[in-house]
């Protein structure tokens, strides 16, 4: 695929980054427990870090789990990151906003160019933030807020934006994941515009099976996912897929508190350091 300087062909990558599930996995927000299988959840998330590892072929970096901060294996809500730049978000949660040290530390040992939200009336969950390969999406919800978009917006000045208002709370990855075509042309922009979309009204059904666009080892596209029981029907579009390896990874601990497969980990595309 053509890229702009500084920019990774959409759906390669290099790196993961993981954070552990703490013991206190569950308690979020500082409410009761929820009814969750912690040592299940675990290995979960090991069987996921195993696939990223040896199938997909990316090198992981895993933070430690921290019992302060029961949320904290919520990383894509952390960090939006695109070619060489991560933007560390500002989450809604304010109890959520001591687990940005952590994330904030492997991205700039990844030489990634680190940048802040400084604006302390705005909130973005990286959640909320879905790129496609041409333009970012931010959904406008209780927990991001036009202020957080325009830090997106600032961030990535050579792709559009488009704010799209979330009636619930179920961010945009969860309802849409795009798969880009393998040759799609990526042109660069002079400046991004934040534009306006009417509000969001997709079904979590339509859109049950969460997909990454993920490179394989030999360059094809990989799609990870995790199917729901009972199969939606759009699993059968996948499976019609001839171009792509599917590769079932299981969440649902993580989804009993309302993540999902991309919550666990950052996906990064590295290049080689000459």
């Amino acid at each position: 695929p053509q890229t702009m300087a500084g920019v990774s062909p959409y759906g390669r990558f290099t790196h993961a980054v993981v954070r552990g599930i703490p013991e206190s996995f569950g308690q979020e927000g500082g409410a009761a427990p929820a009814a969750v299988d912690l040592a299940k959840a675990q290995r979960q998330l090991g069987v996921l870090t195993g696939a990223l590892r040896q199938k997909v072929g990316l090198q992981v970096l895993e933070v430690p789990a921290d019992p302060r901060l029961p949320e904290s294996w919520r990383l894509e809500d952390l960090a939006v990151v695109q070619g060489d730049t991560a933007l560390v978000t500002r989450p809604f949660r304010q109890q959520r906003r001591g687990e940005a040290e952590a994330v904030r530390q492997v991205l700039s040992e990844l030489k990634l160019r680190v940048v802040e939200v400084t604006d302390e009336g705005a909130t973005l969950d990286g959640s909320d933030v879905l790129f496609t390969g041409r333009e970012f999406f931010v959904g406008i919800s209780s927990h991001t807020n036009h202020k957080g978009a325009e830090a997106v917006a600032d961030t990535f000045i050579d792709y559009p934006l488009v704010c799209v208002r979330v009636c619930m709370r179920l961010s945009p990855r969860a309802r849409l994941s795009p798969r880009a075509p393998a040759r799609a042309r990526l042109s660069p922009r002079a400046h991004a515009r934040v534009r306006p979309s009417p509000c969001a009204s997709l079904s979590p059904r339509a859109c049950a099976w969460l997909c990454w666009p993920v490179n394989f080892p030999l360059s094809a596209q990989l799609l990870v996912l995790t199917p729901p029981p009972p199969p939606p029907p759009s699993s059968q579009a996948f499976q019609k897929l001839t171009d792509c390896t599917l590769l079932p990874t299981a969440c649902s601990e993580a989804a009993k508190l309302g993540g999902g497969l991309s919550s666990f980990c950052l996906l990064i595309n590295r290049k080689p350091e000459l």
